[in-house]
């Protein structure tokens, strides 16, 4: 079956469970109120003539409702970032997919800023122009939804969504049923989901990381979704975990340590799992849950070609600095970077992966697909070894390396080092600045004020002098992507400001 069908399944067996706590309006929605609310606004997207449909909602129970109607209509999703530029991003996937319609909230605008166009549906509007007959026709196809929802094989587009252009101009990923389904299949083989879970929603609906785990997946494994609108609300977060008794929360690291810094001993009693991915976990961060609240975090890895996740710690199989071993069904390589041989274990070289999870390609861009897809495997762009055990290690992504006098240092290496000094609980971002002899610099924007003589000197024991930044530049904060993860392409510009002025 496609994704929705699988839903649309769990819901006519569950009816009244409850699919979504939405925390933004306090109001609950069973797996039949979810699937009757969403034939109203399918039967609205029927109207239209867009092979695509644009949705831009914040995690919420509307999120849910309004991309189970996208996908029951038979149209693809596009999946709209309002974290990074809201009224850009839609030019650009209105450009890049050739759709007009944008499904989105009067609220979300407001609070972003930005003006509305005519293309534009409201979820409110929606909801306050329901007639009874539109209502009448939704209940009865609730009743034979399977009937009525649009058929789908495997391997058609599910959703189109777009990598962060933090490095380059975004790209419009294509990613299949079945390749979002061969990811929740693997998770639930590992991790054994049910109705009893309660899942956390924090990350957002446009990353991959939050569309898989906190939608396909927990609404599959016929659980409960907690939505919350704004994942930096620790404290409202960390509340909405004690008081629904949550049982899994899968974020970034950024977003953990602040739910783990407002909650009280006892708080998250109810977690049996504590997933980190998109970024690299830290001990402190691992420690903090432990001794807090006697749970381990685990750690995973994935890309947004990927679907997103191909490896991940268990309970059962758990390295603290690796990021767990491949899914099953899961094939990885590491490949020289300059010979493009595979390489032994131990070695470090790029990651390659293969499977059902590989995005069926960039949408209208055959050479970029073709650049990162070879022979079925796909090309992460991270750096990376596989151990004796299996364990998959993460050491950075390609473009984050840079060459400084003939010799490739890693920025993320870089980092890691910093942090030892300035602690976990500040933030710290290494870029490039050109340089025309040395071919680059390293420069460290940091939210510690530090004494450059003295990280330099402590950098000396850590790192080879050709990786030792020549300048750190303090800010009060970093900008940050949707995901927690820190915006590179943003502090590059605000160090080349600063160092410009």
């Amino acid at each position: 079956m496609s994704l929705h069908e699988e839903i649309i399944r769990v819901a006519l067996d569950l009816k009244d469970h409850t699919a979504v706590i939405d925390s933004a309006t306090g109001k609950n929605y069973s797996y039949k109120k979810m699937l009757i609310s969403s034939f109203i606004f399918c039967d609205l997207i029927n109207g239209y003539d867009d092979e695509f449909v644009g949705l831009m909602m914040p995690m919420s129970g509307g999120a849910f409702i309004s991309l189970l109607a996208v996908l029951m209509s038979g149209k693809v999703p596009v999946m709209i970032n309002y974290s990074t530029g809201a009224e850009n991003n839609i030019a650009y996937a209105r450009r890049k997919c050739g759709f007009k319609t944008v499904i989105t909230s009067k609220k979300l605008c407001e609070r972003l800023g930005m003006k509305e166009d005519d293309h534009m549906i409201f979820a409110e509007d929606i909801v306050t122009s329901l007639t009874l007959f539109q209502k009448i026709k939704a209940h009865v196809k609730a009743f034979s939804p399977l009937r009525f929802a649009a058929k789908k094989a495997p391997g058609d587009i599910a959703v189109l969504l777009f990598t962060t252009g933090i490095e380059n101009e975004p790209k419009a990923v294509m990613l299949t049923h079945d390749n979002i389904m061969s990811n929740i299949e693997a998770l639930r083989e590992l991790f054994n989901f049910g109705r009893e879970d309660i899942f956390t929603g924090v990350l957002p609906l446009f990353h991959i990381y939050g569309l898989t785990t906190s939608f396909f997946l927990p609404l599959i494994s016929g659980s409960t979704v907690n939505t919350f609108v704004n994942p930096l609300e620790y404290k409202f977060v960390a509340d909405g975990i004690k008081n629904n008794g949550n049982t899994i929360i899968t974020a970034t690291p950024t977003f953990l340590r602040g739910y783990c810094q407002k909650s009280e001993p006892g708080d998250f009693k109810t977690l049996r799992i504590i997933m980190a991915g998109g970024d690299k976990l830290t001990r402190n961060i691992k420690d903090s849950y432990k001794s807090k609240h006697g749970v381990d975090v685990l750690e995973g890895y994935g890309t947004t070609e990927t679907s997103p996740v191909i490896s991940v710690n268990t309970f059962e199989n758990n390295m603290f600095g690796s990021i767990g071993r491949p899914l099953p069904d899961v094939e990885v390589k590491i490949i020289d970077i300059d010979t493009e041989q595979e390489l032994p274990r131990g070695q470090e070289g790029k990651i390659y992966v293969k499977g059902r999870l590989v995005m069926k390609g960039y949408f209208g861009d055959m050479e970029e697909t073709s650049l990162h897809i070879h022979n079925n495997w796909y090309d992460t762009g991270d750096i990376g070894l596989i151990d004796k055990d299996s364990y998959l290690w993460h050491k950075g992504r390609l473009k984050r390396f840079v060459k400084i006098g003939g010799e490739m240092v890693s920025l993320t290496a870089v980092e890691n080092a910093v942090e030892k000094y300035i602690g976990e609980d500040y933030q710290c971002c290494a870029v490039e600045i050109p340089h025309i002899t040395k071919g680059a610099d390293i420069v460290v924007a940091v939210t510690k004020d530090v004494s450059v003589t003295e990280m330099k000197k402590n950098l000396g024991n850590e790192l080879p002098p050709i990786s030792i930044p020549k300048k750190f530049i303090y800010f009060d904060e970093l900008p940050l992507m949707g995901n927690g993860k820190v915006n590179f392409r943003a502090v590059e510009d605000m160090c080349r400001n600063r160092m410009n002025s």
